[in-house]
C-alpha cells in the first residue's frame, strides 16, 4: 500500500467523478483506476462497486475514507517541515464572482505569479451557487464566494465586504431619488441569477413589504450597468460605481429605507483538503481583496 494509492482512493471517493479525481491529480483515468485496483488488491477488499452506471463506495472503502484522509494530512505535515523552499508549483483552479474578477483578481493574480512563479493559476468565473458546488465537488481548489457556506464539508473564512446602492437612469424616474414601492412597481428590477450573492441583499431589503413588479436577470455586471443607463429598470450596483456613474450624469443613486447591507464575503475551501497551496492562497486572497478597486468593464 502506498501514499499514491491511497491519495488516488481518496480523491476518487470524496470527488464528483473519477474523471474529476483524475484531473485534480494529473493522472490519466487509466492510471488513477489502476493505482484504486491496486490497493484493492493489497488490502483483498473491494473498495468501489462498479456494477452501476457510477462506481460507489463499498461499506470498505466507506470505512477507510476517514483513515485514508488522516494519513494524507501527516504525509502532508511531514512534506510542510520538511520543505526548505516556501514555493508552490502545479496547477491552482479556484473560482470567483464577477465582481472579484472586475476588482481586484488581477492585482491577486499578479502577486501570487511573483511569490509563486512555478504555479500555474487558473481562474474561474461564475456566480457563487455553482462555484460553491464545484468547491465540493473537487473541481475547484477553493472559491471566493459571497456569505458563507452551509455545507458541512466546506470550511469559511471572511475575507472582505462588497457595498451597494440603487441606481436608475435619471430619464426613467421622474424625479425620483427614493427607491419607493411605486418605483418598484412602475421599472422593472434589474439584477443577477437568483445563486448570486447579490440576491440574498436584496431579498432582505424586500422584506420590508416591497414587491417587485417585472425582475429581468443578466448575469453580467457590465450588461446590468448598460441597461440601468439605458433606462431599462432600477438595480443594483457596485456603491463606487454607481457613484463614479452618476458623477458623470449616466445614472442616479437612490436613497432607500431600510439601507442596503453590506455583503460579506468568505474564502470557500474543502475542510479536508490540508495542503500548503490551499492555506498559502487563502493568506493571498485575503492581502489583495479589495471591492473598491477600480472597475476593469470590458
Amino acid at each position: 500500500m502506498t501514499l499514491k494509492q491511497l491519495e488516488a482512493f481518496y480523491w476518487a471517493a470524496t470527488c464528483a467523478s473519477f474523471a474529476v479525481a483524475a484531473e485534480r491529480l494529473h493522472l490519466s483515468l487509466s492510471s488513477l483506476s489502476k493505482r484504486i485496483t491496486e490497493l484493492e488488491e493489497t488490502l483483498g477488499q473491494q473498495l468501489f462497486d462498479r456494477s452501476g452506471h457510477k462506481a460507489a463506495l463499498t461499506s470498505a472503502g466507506q470505512r477507510l475514507v476517514p483513515q485514508a484522509r488522516e494519513l494524507l494530512a501527516a504525509a502532508d505535515q511531514v512534506r510542510a517541515s520538511m520543505t526548505e523552499s516556501p514555493g508552490l508549483r502545479g496547477r491552482c483552479r479556484f473560482g470567483v464572482g464577477e465582481l472579484t474578477a472586475l476588482t481586484w483578481l488581477p492585482r491577486l493574480i499578479g502577486g501570487v505569479r511573483a511569490a509563486y512563479p512555478d504555479l500555474v493559476l487558473e481562474p474561474y468565473v461564475d456566480i457563487g451557487q455553482v462555484l460553491e458546488q464545484r468547491v465540493a465537488d473537487g473541481e475547484l481548489d477553493f472559491a471566493v464566494i459571497a456569505g458563507r457556506s452551509s455545507r458541512v464539508n466546506i470550511a469559511s473564512t471572511t475575507i472582505g465586504h462588497a457595498r451597494f446602492a440603487w441606481a436608475a437612469s435619471p430619464a426613467v424616474l421622474d424625479g425620483e431619488t427614493r427607491m419607493t414601492p411605486a418605483l418598484l412597481a412602475r421599472l422593472p428590477l434589474v439584477t443577477l441569477p437568483a445563486g448570486a450573492g447579490t440576491t440574498r441583499i436584496i431579498d432582505d431589503w424586500l422584506s420590508g413589504g416591497f414587491a417587485i413588479g417585472e425582475r429581468l436577470c443578466c448575469n453580467n455586471w457590465g450588461a446590468i450597468a448598460g441597461l440601468l443607463i439605458e433606462g431599462t429598470g432600477v438595480g443594483l450596483l457596485p456603491s463606487h460605481w454607481a457613484d463614479a456613474l452618476a458623477a458623470e450624469g449616466s445614472l442616479r443613486v437612490l436613497t432607500g429605507e431600510p439601507e442596503l447591507a453590506v455583503l460579506p464575503y468568505a474564502f470557500h475551501y474543502r475542510r479536508d483538503d490540508s495542503r500548503p497551496l490551499v492555506a498559502r492562497m487563502g493568506d493571498a486572497v485575503a492581502a489583495a481583496v479589495d471591492f473598491s478597486a477600480p472597475c476593469r468593464l470590458p
